[in-house]
């Protein structure tokens, strides 16, 4: 009889034990769930990995993957035309990771998003959430300008200097024809660094960038104009940088070309938010899982995979940084600031601006 007994109770331990380790897994998280993001698509397939491993009976929503990738830009465009005209038709995301955070700030004002809790968010985070818990950032973007060093003596010799200053960027008349960076009418990081100039330095700096002839290619065509001077200076997230020198150095390459310098006149961070969609306005209206994985996107796990992604981690506890990178409360020292309320509510007249003075 004891001997039943004692094993009836190592059983009950066991079942104890096991059902300790599904919960530390999360197995009772169902459902399926799309994540519409602007991340970039190398660091979407760990995430995706992960994402599997620690939710085994979630379903990814598109086509295997739990991410709908697009630009910025193009997300929002999208989701605006899924809104409908009258803002109150459903879209096809569960939650999203878009890289501008204004647009937080304009998905509450609609009435779109779910509120959802992070425990001691005010002690875990290093920047601003909503203090109703709609939105929480969780990957921290980086602004800053790059050139190629092994150009710098060429460039002296014409009368250029690489400018260390977002300022001289666009004043230095030596750099006209030489600068570019992506455009704020196609890319949400753009559109915040021009928000956060304009602020700095008035509507001036936009007649600076047109005389100095600024043009507007993205990363990869930014990089492969430093390297073929045919660009001395560009405006760049930080990461597109890192991850290319990055990626040739786990190729056996040294790479001895390009360089980030971080701006004596203030980086631009951009703390990209996670949003969860209410369920009134979600396609597979699965809120409660969606609020789960969003939590899981602020744990030290998944932002060791945004450090991956050579992005900054948004966790104060994190002392890690990207590859290549410089201390994130450094960085935070360094930020020249985005409002991002004025960046929501004067969308147009900034970009209308941005139009009539830059493109024009």
């Amino acid at each position: 009889m004891m001997k039943k007994i004692l094993s009836a109770a190592l059983t009950l331990a066991l079942l104890l034990s096991l059902c300790g380790q599904a919960l530390a897994v999360n197995e009772d998280v169902e459902g399926t769930v799309v994540i519409y993001t602007s991340m970039y698509p190398f660091a979407i397939e760990f995430m995706d990995a992960a994402i599997s491993a620690e939710f085994p009976n979630l379903k990814p929503g598109n086509n295997g993957s739990y991410f709908y990738y697009k630009g910025t830009s193009a997300l929002i465009s999208q989701i605006y035309g899924e809104m409908g005209a009258n803002r109150d038709q459903p879209i096809g995301g569960d939650l999203f990771m878009v890289a501008e955070p204004a647009f937080s700030l304009e998905m509450k004002d609609y009435g779109y998003l779910q509120d959802f809790e992070v425990e001691n968010a005010d002690q875990t985070l290093r920047f601003a959430y909503d203090p109703e818990g709609y939105w929480y950032p969780v990957r921290t973007l980086n602004m800053v300008l790059a050139y190629n060093p092994d150009m710098v003596e060429k460039w002296a010799e014409r009368g250029v200097a690489i400018p260390k200053t977002y300022h001289d960027f666009a004043y230095d008349p030596a750099l006209k024809g030489l600068i570019c960076m992506s455009d704020p009418e196609t890319s949400g990081t753009a559109y915040a660094a021009v928000c956060a100039l304009l602020d700095k330095y008035g509507e001036e700096y936009l007649d600076k960038l047109h005389d100095n002839g600024v043009m507007r290619e993205g990363g990869s065509s930014a990089i492969a104009k430093l390297q073929t001077g045919e660009c001395a200076c560009v405006m760049i997230l930080e990461e597109s940088i890192l991850k290319y020198i990055d990626d040739e150095k786990q190729k056996g390459n040294e790479v001895t070309n390009l360089k980030v310098i971080y701006p004596e006149d203030g980086v631009i961070l951009i703390p990209s938010t996670v949003m969860v969609v209410n369920d009134r306005y979600a396609l597979n209206a699965n809120s409660e899982a969606a609020s789960e994985v969003a939590r899981w996107l602020l744990s030290e796990e998944a932002q060791k995979l945004i450090l991956k992604g050579y992005m900054h981690a948004v966790r104060a506890d994190m002392t890690e940084i990207p590859a290549g990178s410089i201390d994130t409360n450094e960085l935070i020292k360094m930020d020249m600031g985005v409002d991002w309320e004025k960046a929501y509510h004067n969308r147009e007249q900034i970009l209308n601006l941005w139009a009539e003075k830059v493109t024009r």
